[in-house]
C-alpha cells in the first residue's frame, strides 16, 4: 500500500513541530512574555521554603525545602492540646537556597496543633 502524497507532508510538518525547541512553541513564547511582564511590574519573586508536618504522638517534625535563590528563615510553633502543657515556637532556623532543613519540637502529652512560619533574610 502506497502512502499518500499529502499524507507524507503531514508526518513531515508533524516531524519538524515536534523537533523545535521549546521555546520556539507558542506556548512556551507566551509563557516567558508572562514571566517577563511580572518582573517589569515590580512583583515580588517566588519565596518560602516547602514544609511538611508530622506529628507522632507528642513530637512533631517539620521539614522544608528551599527551592528559591532567596534564605527563609523558618520557625516551627507547636500548641499543645493540655492547658497546662506549655505552647513553644523555636528559634528561626536558615534555609538557605537548595537546602533542606529538619526543625522538631515537643509537648508532654498531645498536639494540639503545628505549623511553621517563614521570615524574609533582611538584606
Amino acid at each position: 500500500m502506497r502512502l499518500s502524497h499529502s499524507f507524507a507532508l503531514v508526518a513531515v510538518a508533524v516531524a519538524l513541530a515536534v523537533s523545535l525547541p521549546s521555546e520556539a512553541t507558542p506556548h512556551a513564547r507566551v509563557e516567558a512574555e508572562k514571566l517577563h511582564a511580572r518582573v517589569e511590574a515590580g512583583k515580588p519573586d517566588p519565596f518560602g521554603a516547602a514544609c511538611r508536618t508530622l506529628v507522632t504522638g507528642s513530637e512533631v517534625t517539620a521539614t522544608c525545602y528551599n527551592p528559591y535563590a532567596d534564605t527563609d528563615h523558618v520557625r516551627l510553633h507547636i500548641e499543645c492540646d493540655r492547658w497546662w502543657d506549655i505552647d513553644s515556637d523555636g528559634a528561626p532556623v536558615e534555609a538557605g537556597p537548595a537546602r533542606t532543613v529538619r526543625l522538631t519540637g515537643r509537648c508532654w502529652k498531645e498536639v494540639r496543633s503545628a505549623w511553621v512560619s517563614h521570615q524574609r533574610m533582611e538584606a
